[in-house]
């Protein structure tokens, strides 16, 4: 059967939501439709191009072969079109009343998310933000489906998505201001922090770098306490003057103007961590999305973040990291 001259350009829009999210609720969710609307569009898709496109697994709409084809340059056209009128029309954050869903590490919220939310509202002050719980093993889904806008994270993500680097991060070493190695002359030596009982957070995502740098001098990193979180550490560390930690060296010295703490130069070496901005790569609102984009990065580069609100303390009693 031959394919038809001509194809609606709804249905390219439908077939793209689709394949996108996986879903016929979700994608008439996006698309503003309800979902018989959706399945309406993709039986004139299917007749159209004589191929189903997208058969269900479980809970999954998976594309055919055909589908699979089709998606790029359907998704390129799209954005081409969409992006010629946000040329013609532009966005205007000032009306945008749209919900936009960035993903956070518990640090990246408590740290970033303030500045985010400030150049984000003076701008767009009716768009909503939402910060979602960082889920690194979910983020190719979630930005190649459009479940989230954008992501900020350490910990590097597969798929080629595209990202700007926020900062890059080197860590230091934070102990109590009683721990025998708190006030070594001439610093910590690398003998000493090989052999000291360290706490880690579990979801750090410079644990790996810091596990690497252990085998490289020829240790393995001791573990002997396990956090599940940041904001857990600076009051632990007060109170066990036989712990230290290896953390973001800006964090640590936050943390050391208003915590019994004092922190030193890591006496190995460690790789950096990029902190990092990753963009979804669905087609929709794109105007949008690279106002957010542009918005995020510029505030997140603009802060040396936010870490003081670990420990409860006023603004203006606490150095900035």
């Amino acid at each position: 059967m031959p394919y038809p001259a001509l194809v609606d350009l709804n249905l390219i829009r439908v077939f793209v939501a689709v394949y996108e999210t996986r879903s016929l609720t979700t994608a008439a969710a996006r698309l503003y439709v309800t979902q018989p609307a959706v399945s309406q569009a993709l039986g004139r898709l299917r007749r159209d191009l004589n191929d189903p496109l997208f058969r269900r697994v479980g809970r999954t709409m998976e594309p055919t072969p055909m589908a699979v084809g089709l998606f790029p340059g359907f998704r390129d056209g799209l954005a081409g079109i969409d992006r010629t009128i946000d040329g013609v029309v532009g966005f205007d954050p000032a009306q945008s009343r749209r919900r936009s869903r960035i993903a956070l590490s518990e640090l990246g919220e408590i740290g970033y998310f303030p500045s985010i939310l400030g150049a984000v509202r003076s701008a767009a002050p009716h768009l909503r933000v939402e910060a979602v719980p960082l889920d690194v093993q979910a983020l190719p889904d979630w930005l190649s489906q459009g479940t989230i806008d954008l992501a900020v994270t350490s910990s590097p993500v597969a798929g080629g998505f595209e990202h700007a680097v926020l900062k890059s991060q080197a860590y230091g070493v934070l102990m109590s201001r009683e721990h025998p190695l708190a006030s070594a002359p001439g610093g910590i030596t690398l003998a000493d922090y090989l052999a000291a009982d360290h706490v880690v957070v579990a979801g750090d995502s410079g644990l790996p770098r810091l596990e690497s740098a252990f085998r490289r001098a020829g240790a393995v990193l001791r573990t002997d306490v396990v956090l599940n979180h940041f904001a857990s550490l600076p009051p632990l560390l007060a109170t066990s003057p036989d712990l230290l930690a290896t953390v973001p060296d800006t964090i640590a010295s936050g943390w050391a103007q208003s915590w019994p703490l004092v922190v030193h130069p890591l006496p190995l070496d460690m790789q950096a961590v990029e902190v990092c901005l990753y963009r979804r790569t669905t087609t929709q609102q794109l105007g949008a999305l690279d106002w957010l984009y542009e918005t995020v990065v510029r505030a997140v580069r603009g802060t040396h973040g936010e870490f003081f609100a670990i420990h409860g303390a006023a603004r203006g009693s606490a150095t900035s990291p």
